[in-house]
């Protein structure tokens, strides 16, 4: 009995002079000297034995503190890259601690470089309109001056004219987006008591406040010949028999139907030009829909339907017309769908080239497409023109989706009514309040508190 206790004392004693060794390094991602690295490359360090991370592990990426987490035998450094940027990642002694709880004995050091940034554009210097108005001039080269390391935040109106959208930013993150766009989708509406865009109080003051005003214009035309129902109107290409191709022709109902809309428009934007306001003009927006992206693609909206040629002479007939009535305070914003480029309306009538992102979380996927539609028309700024859903702002950055400004669609229960207990809430059909966090918490988001005066 005493031999047998002996026996289990003596084997005890042995197990606890077994030396215990700490994880050893067996190598980083990206490794250490290592060009041209992709800015969606993981960065960590990998151990020779499964590990978990000290709580106060110490590691740096270029000597600012970094989040770290421990996954099997790997340190995973949580940053996000950037193009063209040298990075310098340190992990400390005793990061690593096995499951002995024998910690790391030597430290990681090691540097790599990304992928070199787009280099510099030659963006047209001048708008496109005749003789712009001076301050038409300090918005593009503000827009222009800020192109590439700066993106400009911005809301849309609740359906159309007011900021309601951006009201409810503010409310929940203190800030406002620098940017507003309203819509004249309710032209064959106004004026009445619930819309009149005669009263451009709250454009005045959005401009007065240093923000930028932009504008859009879902145009509703009657369904068919002899409709006057304005309740009848759509935009929608399969609800209407308006053709585009014979608005452009004389004794058509189309055609004056075109006209008149125009004059009306004209008149609207006239009012804000004689107060010196300009507007960042995105008018007959998506032209092309999915036509080029389907099999069975087709234009959403009537302005697309009858194809590529038609749509091209719409914009520049409205191009023309606009210049006639001497609306000189216009930035016109043209955007692209899939595969369009024969919708194009030409250099020479495009001042920047917008693209409209729905329900795409990849960063990646986002920053491919920027990349593409700027090689596309290198001479033009590249926009966000409408987003929902997408990929957080700081992410897409940082892949190198350098757009000119962002713009989340509206979410019409959420912000319809400020006085609401909608209203309060944080969630958003397109952009909830902490993707807004995250864009405001980013250098390179301007707000409309860091807006200068453009008049």
């Amino acid at each position: 009995m005493i031999f047998a206790v002996l026996i289990s004392v003596s084997g005890c004693s042995s197990d606890s002079d077994t030396p215990k060794v700490p994880p050893l390094f067996v190598s980083s991602t990206p490794a250490d000297g290592a060009e041209d690295v992709a800015v969606s490359s993981e960065v960590s360090v990998t151990y020779d034995e499964v590990i978990t991370l000290a709580e106060n592990h110490g590691i740096t990426v270029n000597g600012q503190s970094a989040t770290a987490s421990a996954h099997l035998t790997k340190v995973i450094i949580e940053e996000n890259l950037e193009k063209g940027k040298e990075y310098k990642v340190s992990v400390p002694s005793g990061t690593a601690i096995n499951t002995s709880g024998v910690p790391s004995e030597s430290g990681v050091e090691f540097s790599f470089t990304t992928e070199a940034a787009p280099q510099p554009l030659e963006i047209s210097a001048d708008l496109v309109v005749t003789n712009p108005s001076q301050e038409a001039r300090n918005v593009y080269n503000f827009l222009k001056e800020n192109y590439g390391t700066k993106i400009i935040s911005g809301a849309v109106a609740n359906v159309s004219w007011n900021t309601n959208e951006a009201d409810w930013v503010y409310r929940h993150t203190g800030k406002y987006p620098a940017m507003n766009t309203f819509d004249y989708i309710h032209l064959n509406w106004s004026p009445a008591n619930w819309i009149d865009y005669n009263d451009i109080e709250v454009v005045k003051n959005w401009w007065a406040n240093n923000g930028i005003v932009s504008a859009c214009w879902h145009w509703n035309v009657p369904p068919s010949e002899g409709v006057t129902d304005n309740n009848d109107f759509t935009a929608t290409a399969d609800e209407t028999t308006f053709s585009a191709a014979n608005a452009l022709i004389e004794g058509t109902w189309e055609n004056q139907i075109l006209k008149a809309d125009l004059e009306e428009m004209a008149g609207y934007l006239k009012l804000l030009s004689d107060e010196n306001i300009p507007v960042v003009w995105r008018p007959l927006h998506e032209a092309a829909g999915n036509t080029y992206e389907y099999d069975n693609g087709t234009a959403w909206f009537w302005w697309g339907y009858d194809g590529a040629e038609a749509f091209r002479n719409l914009w520049i007939y409205m191009f023309d017309y606009f210049e006639q009535q001497g609306l000189n305070n216009l930035i016109w914003v043209w955007t692209t769908q899939t595969k369009d480029e024969a919708f194009y309306p030409g250099d020479e009538y495009v001042d920047i080239v917008g693209r409209d992102i729905y329900n795409i979380g990849s960063a990646e996927n986002i920053a491919s497409q920027f990349e593409e539609i700027q090689t596309t028309y290198p001479t033009k700024m590249v926009t966000l023109s409408e987003n929902g859903n997408v990929a957080d702002i700081s992410a897409q950055w940082n892949s190198g989706a350098l757009w000119s400004y962002f713009m989340p669609w509206y979410d019409y229960n959420r912000t319809v009514d400020p006085e609401s207990a909608e209203f309060n809430e944080t969630s958003h059909g397109h952009g909830n309040i902490d993707w807004w966090e995250d864009a405001f918490s980013h250098d390179a988001v301007i707000t409309l508190d860091e807006m200068p005066d453009l008049k």
